[in-house]
């Protein structure tokens, strides 16, 4: 294939990139998107594989099944409330396959590369490391094989900066030496700089380090690009952490927090903190067919869906719900904060799933407008995100924007227990007098809210 073609075939592959990301910055196109950015990525493999010929041909195919075998059973299997993890494992394995390739280029140039190519391998063998260790241990936090809340030992304020210089060093020493152990040295000292990076972050910030990750991985495939002189991952890389980057930033601001806040926050006691223990204060509760009444006489109801919702797979009863209020004439809308969940679009992706119309589908800033004039305001699993503490300066939520429940003339929670939500706090409004809490598992509460209401 000549190199014309093969250019003509990269700038297609990153026109699709373009497209794809274009699309999944709307639900309603995001399927879309979905499919170009997979059409783009086919294409540059195949393209790469045929373009020239390759040594160890057998080994790369072997890698690609193996890859597909583990990667479309994983991706068809997971369960919703797993994602945020699939997605931290996944962007570890790039900034990891980037940081490893750029080791095997080194060890393959010797002395022939530029200073330039020394530097953009340096860069991609540091960061790539962070993002691969940082990404397992975001992994074992959200898989609950390890405590979720801030980890912080003695020291740690001096080792963090400390182990960044010694990285820092080890990478001017490749530079100037080319010694191999020094990129050893180097790759070593970046996976333990990932773990004591990801280590003091804990309970709803994890998700904005996840994104702050996947845009390193970004960097690390641009830089590996230039490395390996492909235009095309350039392209790719370049992409991925400029959007990773700035969706770090709007998940920052959803949080109502810097993200230095977030990154270190555990060091002045202001990260969120991850689950706390239940409360034993007396609370209001009701049976599923109150709420069914309730919600029958309502004008307008706003619901504001949570992680739990996606724990118990209740977004299909969900749906039956709101069809039989639309039936009665009820004005339905779904409150979606930007941090709601596990992962941005958590909640859009979860009600996709039950072929909730997308014009019912209203951001924050759009629906918070309209809970005054909202009857009944149905938490449906979430906490956090309508949690009156982040109002309330000195909590680990203090400044967060809130999707405002407590505006409306009646609340209803949908909770299993009175455990508090991801951030480990207590939620003021479930003990206020308007608030009224229907206690089971989500998806047999619906669906019993579903049959009263049948009969009404």
């Amino acid at each position: 294939m000549s190199d014309t073609w093969v250019q003509l075939a990269y700038l297609a592959a990153a026109v699709c990139f373009i497209l794809a990301l274009k699309g999944l910055s709307s639900p309603r196109y995001a399927r879309r998107g979905n499919w170009l950015g997979a059409i783009g990525a086919v294409l540059a493999v195949v393209v790469t594989l045929v373009a020239d010929p390759l040594d160890h041909m057998a080994l790369i195919l072997v890698a690609i099944a193996v890859g597909t075998a583990l990667g479309v059973p994983a991706a068809r299997t997971v369960a919703m409330t797993a994602m945020p993890q699939l997605v931290a494992l996944f962007n570890g394995v790039g900034g990891a396959a980037a940081a490893i390739v750029a080791i095997v280029e080194f060890l393959a140039s010797g002395d022939n590369e530029s200073k330039g190519i020394l530097a953009a391998t340096v860069f991609t063998v540091l960061v790539g490391s962070v993002s691969f260790a940082g990404s397992v241990v975001t992994f074992l936090k959200l898989q609950g094989l390890m405590t979720s809340r801030p980890v912080v030992f003695p020291g740690m304020q001096l080792l963090l900066p400390l182990t960044a210089v010694v990285a820092v060093f080890l990478g001017g020493l490749v530079l100037s030496s080319r010694e191999t152990w020094a990129v050893m040295a180097l790759a070593a000292v970046s996976l333990l700089l990932g773990v004591l990076f990801v280590l003091p972050v804990g309970g709803a910030d994890v998700p904005i380090v996840i994104s702050l990750l996947n845009a390193f991985t970004g960097l690390t495939v641009a830089a590996s690009g230039f490395v390996l002189d492909n235009v095309l991952l350039l392209v790719a890389g370049t992409l991925v952490g400029a959007s990773g980057t700035l969706l770090t930033r709007l998940m920052a601001q959803a949080m109502g927090r810097p993200l230095t806040g977030t990154l270190f926050g555990a060091f002045s006691g202001t990260s969120t903190l991850g689950g706390g223990q239940a409360s034993d204060r007396p609370v209001r509760s009701l049976g599923p067919s109150d709420v069914a009444v309730m919600l029958a006489y309502a004008q307008r109801v706003v619901i504001v869906p949570g992680y739990g919702l996606a724990v118990a797979q209740a977004q299909g009863a969900l749906k039956e719900l709101v069809d039989l209020l639309d039936e009665r004439g009820v004005e339905v809308s779904y409150g979606i904060h930007p941090v709601a969940g596990r992962m941005p679009g958590h909640m859009n992706v979860l009600l996709a799933e039950a072929n909730v119309p997308y014009e019912q589908l209203k951001e924050m800033d759009e629906v918070n407008p309209e809970l005054p004039s909202t009857d009944v305001a149905l938490v449906v699993g979430a906490n956090d995100v309508v949690n009156p503490a982040a109002r309330t300066p000195g909590t680990p939520i203090s400044g967060m924007p809130i999707i405002n429940v407590d505006q409306a003339e009646s609340v209803v929670f949908l909770k299993r227990s009175m455990r508090p939500g991801f951030a480990g706090i207590d939620n003021e409004l479930l003990y206020d007098e308007k608030t009224q809490l229907l206690f089971g598992d989500a998806k047999d509460s619906l669906t019993q809210t579903v049959t009263a209401l049948k009969s009404l």
